[in-house]
């Protein structure tokens, strides 16, 4: 199978590479081209611009890091739709909210192209590993056909239905984890300023019904205010935030999940934005009284 593959960011450079690893032919796209090379030497083929990457393959996914840019690869010049016509497909994998999927397969639909979301659940490792969660909705036809792709990308698969129902299954997945991260940042503190050590407090955890993958994997580097970005802070809170406007249109309240949203907030003022989304424990330390 011949597959394009539009934005090559920390989860884009991951799964093409996937893909190139399991004998598919992959045509790779990214703003700044110089993120292709990397691909080039595994053997991708590099596309110009996004219409050039669709206009050479049957099947084009995209890896967006927000929903401007998920928009403007699509409507702008050289863009998705230039190319985009019957017998072509598009896989939006981005986060974004339901109405900018909608936006996007609404363009592709109108030139004959199919269209399908699939938001991933999963960050760094889980992409390099092809153990992603993907969250899938929009044309079944093309779902059934995207699944050796998606067998490849991701250890399981959902079909959601409608499109708009994987970016908002994505939302709630997403405003979980920034609200738990939260509360593991303030119990982490609250350990170390009451004179314990949250090393211990990582051991208990992990043998408790609140054991999870998360807390095992960032506690320790989070205990050494390190936080090498496997998913960028910045993309959390723009989460959080479309998330937050999901319980608006739904009238449901989120406390937590809003004061998460100031805690991230806060962590990008202090200029955490490109570190990992656990850097939010900084935020909620503050700074350190004698």
């Amino acid at each position: 199978m011949e597959v394009g593959f539009l934005g090559l960011g920390i989860m884009g450079k991951a799964m093409a590479m996937n893909l190139l690893r399991n004998g598919f032919k992959v045509t790779v796209w990214n703003r700044t081209l110089s993120k292709c090379d990397e691909l080039v030497e595994h053997g991708a083929a590099v596309g110009e611009t996004p219409a050039a990457v669709v206009k050479k393959c049957k099947y084009t996914i995209a890896m967006l890091s927000d929903p401007s840019a998920a928009i403007s690869v699509v409507y702008d010049k050289d863009g998705v739709l230039e190319e985009i016509c019957n017998g072509k497909s598009y896989i939006d994998m981005s986060t974004v909210d339901a109405d900018t999927s909608i936006k996007i397969s609404e363009g592709i639909i109108s030139k004959g192209g199919r269209f399908l979301e699939g938001p991933v659940s999963g960050s760094k490792k889980p992409a390099e590993d092809g153990q992603l969660i993907i969250l899938a909705a929009g044309e079944k036809g093309l779902y059934d056909e995207a699944i050796p792709i998606f067998d490849v990308l991701g250890k399981k698969s959902f079909f959601l239905g409608q499109v708009g129902n994987g970016a908002k299954m994505k939302l709630v997945v997403n405003m979980i984890m920034g609200s738990m991260m939260n509360a593991f940042s303030e119990g982490l503190e609250l350990t170390e300023s009451s004179g314990l050590d949250p090393r211990t407090l990582l051991d208990v955890l992990d043998l408790g019904a609140m054991a999870n993958p998360m807390f095992k994997m960032k506690g320790p580097s989070m205990l050494q205010s390190k936080y090498p970005p496997a998913f960028p802070l910045k993309h959390q809170q723009k989460d959080m935030r479309l998330a937050l406007a999901l319980g608006d249109e739904n009238a449901v309240s989120m406390p937590v999940a809003a004061a998460a949203n100031e805690a991230f907030k806060k962590a990008r003022s202090m200029g955490l934005g490109d570190q990992d989304f656990s850097a939010v424990h900084e935020a909620i330390k503050g700074p350190k009284h004698p």
